[in-house]
């Protein structure tokens, strides 16, 4: 263990290096000698300092379902790890191969949205107007870095129990930039709190994170749904099995498995990459452990964001007799504070499109 500890440390002086340029390429957009091109229709961005496990896929979907009935809207993400390059607008046939597994997710989730990707976030919007031109409301997902694009809003999510307070800049750290980068978020969400999280340990974390003036900070949980068949949609009972696999290629699964192992007598973890696209051999890997799981009652289990590639091995899950539950993630406001979550979203969107039709009216 110590000498894992002193080995780690030879990474400062590379992590030290990397911040600088970070902080180098923040200050030349802050001074505009790069131009960060700002649209007239509301841009809402979510992303982390750190490199992931943030929980932040469920809390753009938690905007989704607060913004769906009243305007029309679409997420633009990267689309990490797809066979395809530039701007994609997702439509019936479309894959996780084509866009990525959580835009995927997104489209499979909410078919009343347009989903897209695109590197070039600046010259995909466009592209997304001109698709979509009933686009009102535009949630950039995993943009905090994606600096070319100025959005309206800017949300960052960080993980309670690994804060950004805490951590360092990579290969040190997590963090993809330096601490003070959180100065540009309007919003800020620490994630994967316990629920009973109280008053007195929020106020700490508030004082640590010590928002700018105007900054709100708020605290959300993950609150885990009803459990359901891969294919079918059917639920499952948790009642009705000894033993579960975990197949998980999600960046930290810890929360999930925790979850699990109040639902089942005896969980086990079958961890793969984060954005991890599974294979045959794969499906044979997992058949294995679960043959030699004890007891007779047995189930594989995953997460959504697994779901969407596993849908690409359809047929050969089917033929190998593999049932998978899949276990849905949302987010829970702590505090009561979910209404005033959304009043100002509500808001910010109400003001920018009202601006923006003053200024096409004049």
């Amino acid at each position: 263990m110590n000498v894992l500890k002193y080995l780690k440390f030879l990474l400062y002086p590379f992590s030290l290096l990397y911040g600088l340029v970070m902080w180098l390429r923040n200050r030349l957009y802050d001074n505009k000698v790069l131009t960060a091109v700002e649209f007239d229709l509301p841009v809402i961005a979510v992303g982390n300092l750190s490199m992931g496990g943030t929980g932040k896929t469920p809390h753009v979907e938690y905007l989704i379902k607060l913004l769906q009935d009243s305007y029309p809207v679409a997420t633009l993400s990267r689309g990490y790890q797809r066979s395809t390059r530039g701007y994609v607008l997702a439509n019936d046939r479309t894959t996780a191969n084509d866009i990525g597994d959580e835009p995927m997710q997104f489209h499979r989730k909410f078919p009343g949205i347009k989903v897209c990707v695109g590197e070039e976030r600046m010259l995909a919007i466009p592209q997304l107007v001109g698709d979509a031109p009933d686009t009102q409301v535009i949630l950039l997902d995993d943009a905090f870095q994606h600096r070319s694009v100025k959005p309206g809003l800017n949300i960052l999510i960080t993980d309670y129990s690994r804060r950004f307070t805490k951590d360092h800049v990579v290969p040190f750290g997590y963090l993809r930039e330096g601490r003070k980068g959180y100065r540009r978020a309007n919003i800020i969400i620490v994630s994967k709190c316990p629920p009973e999280l109280d008053q007195q340990d929020m106020n700490a974390i508030r004082q640590e994170i010590a928002p700018l003036p105007g900054q709100q900070v708020y605290f959300t949980c993950l609150q885990y749904g009803q459990l359901y068949d891969l294919f079918s949609g059917e639920p499952f009972r948790p009642a009705d099995y000894d033993a579960v696999l975990l197949v998980a290629g999600i960046a930290r699964p810890e929360p999930l498995l925790s979850n699990l192992q109040q639902l089942f007598p005896k969980v086990y973890l079958l961890p793969f990459p984060d954005h991890y696209y599974y294979s045959v051999r794969d499906l044979e890997k997992v058949r294995k452990e679960l043959d030699d799981l004890p007891g007779a009652r047995k189930l594989i289990i995953t997460t959504e964001k697994d779901a969407v590639r596993l849908h690409l091995l359809q047929s050969e899950i089917e033929a190998r007799q593999l049932s998978i539950g899949v276990m849905p993630i949302e987010i829970s406001f702590l505090d009561n504070a979910g209404d005033s979550f959304n009043n100002y979203i509500f808001d910010y969107i109400a003001h920018t499109l009202i601006s923006a039709s003053a200024e096409n009216n004049a």
